[in-house]
């Protein structure tokens, strides 16, 4: 008999209290004297899964919460409250904080507020919260509202659902140790492939969300919907026409298959890395009499808007002329890119009735949008001052949050977040 550890063999343990025996036709996991399978913690599922558990870890989604994500922690105590607290309504519109129905589902599916009453409210986008979804439903609602995150699923109370269904219409009895390890895992698996392998999976929460006032504040982009549209010109009308297209999923770039097993790291704007790949940048200049121009060209290699999702996410473009002693004799910008080169501001602004720039609650329109749209390919020029150049430079950061966001709730946050990180250089000698 393999040794377990004293955590693995009461994670066993719990696991076998709770689902060794399977439910009759008519008992309900309260009568059976075991939990609902939604409260179910991630540790027991990591049990036998335990790379893609420890890959859960340390994503977003496991640090999802008011609880574990500084920055939707900072703003959902300013619009809501205490995430230790039950009870707690919108500031605003005086109802259940719709921003839990996805940064914390399963707290959110049991009307919850107190996201530390229980482990698995405070796991954020959990194993269960994903693997118990059987169809999505959409975000509009018949009534017009919309539907978001948990609420825009149906669910599965009494099975365990993923795109192949591992022990399709069995229940896998034995640890991966031998046959005297103990049964851990007795839940019915069902495969829902049209689901999990399209981007429905993700699209209850990452397709749209509206703030107070009813504006859109994060959107993906019609490419990733599957959709184009194209604008044309009927006898002098401006008529659109939209039309499917063949597009990759969301889970092909942020859950990519790894030596046989799909990912679930599900790497996004949090991981520069990820953020690297996703445009691509070049430079070069050109040398006339008395004026040195600089041609940077930047292309989205995503098939959504870049940055994307969060609204406060933002790409600056640093440009700067070097000496021969590595010194900067000029630059696009000295403090604030908005108003001294908004070109180089990349960014869905979010303003006030006044037109000022504000953080995502707040907002009541749409300033602007600079953001590259999908597959863009956006071409920049600078006239440097040509005296004492030797070198001009090009650094693309990219920004968490905004200047507003900063000024707001920038005491609240680690200095990681707050750091712009450098996502793409290029550089032209003379």
């Amino acid at each position: 008999m393999a040794v377990l550890g004293k955590q693995g063999l009461t994670f066993a343990l719990l696991a076998l209290f709770w689902s060794a025996a399977p439910l009759s036709a008519s008992e309900t996991p309260a009568e059976s004297g075991r939990p609902p399978l939604n409260h179910v913690p991630s540790a027991n599922c990591g049990e036998c899964h335990q790379d893609i558990y420890l890959q859960w870890q340390g994503s977003m989604h496991a640090k999802s919460t008011a609880l574990t994500d500084p920055i939707h922690g900072a703003v959902y105590r300013m619009e809501a409250g205490d995430p230790s607290e039950e009870g707690v309504t919108h500031k605003v519109t005086k109802s259940f904080p719709a921003c839990l129905q996805c940064h914390a589902p399963i707290a959110a599916r049991d009307k919850t507020t107190k996201l530390d009453a229980k482990p698995m409210y405070a796991e954020g986008v959990n194993c269960v919260a994903c693997h118990t979804m059987t169809a999505f439903k959409g975000i509009q609602g018949e009534d017009g509202k919309l539907t978001l995150g948990a609420s825009a699923y149906e669910y599965s109370k009494d099975s365990l659902i993923g795109p192949e269904g591992a022990f399709n219409g069995n229940k896998p009895v034995k640890a991966p140790g031998g046959d005297n390890e103990p049964k851990v895992n007795a839940f019915t698996h069902k495969a829902n492939a049209p689901l999990f392998k399209s981007s429905d999976i993700c699209l209850g929460c990452h397709q749209t969300m509206v703030n107070p006032q009813k504006l859109a504040v994060c959107t993906i982009g019609d490419l990733l919907l599957g959709k184009e549209v194209k604008e044309t010109k009927v006898k002098g009308k401006e008529v659109k026409e939209t039309r499917d297209i063949v597009a990759p999923t969301c889970q092909s770039c942020h859950m990519p298959v790894v030596n046989g097993f799909v990912s679930h790291e599900i790497a996004g704007g949090h991981d520069p890395e990820k953020v690297r790949k996703s445009v691509a940048l070049s430079m070069f200049t050109t040398e006339g009499e008395n004026k040195l121009k600089a041609t940077i060209i930047l292309k989205n290699t995503l098939l959504h808007t870049m940055p994307n999702s969060a609204p406060f996410r933002n790409l600056v473009l640093k440009v700067t002329a070097l000496n021969d002693k590595g010194e900067v004799v000029w630059s696009n910008f000295k403090e604030d890119p908005d108003k001294e080169d908004p070109q180089s501001l990349m960014i869905l602004k979010l303003v006030n009735n006044e037109g000022q720039p504000v953080m995502p609650p707040q907002a009541t329109k749409v300033g602007g949008d600079t953001r590259l749209k999908p597959g863009e390919k956006r071409v920049l020029y600078y006239n440097v001052p040509p005296a004492g150049v030797k070198t001009v430079r090009a650094e693309l950061y990219y920004n968490l949050i905004t200047k507003p966001m900063k000024e707001k709730i920038g005491d609240k946050l680690p200095d990681e977040l707050k750091t712009p990180a450098l996502v793409g250089r290029a550089e032209a000698g003379l």
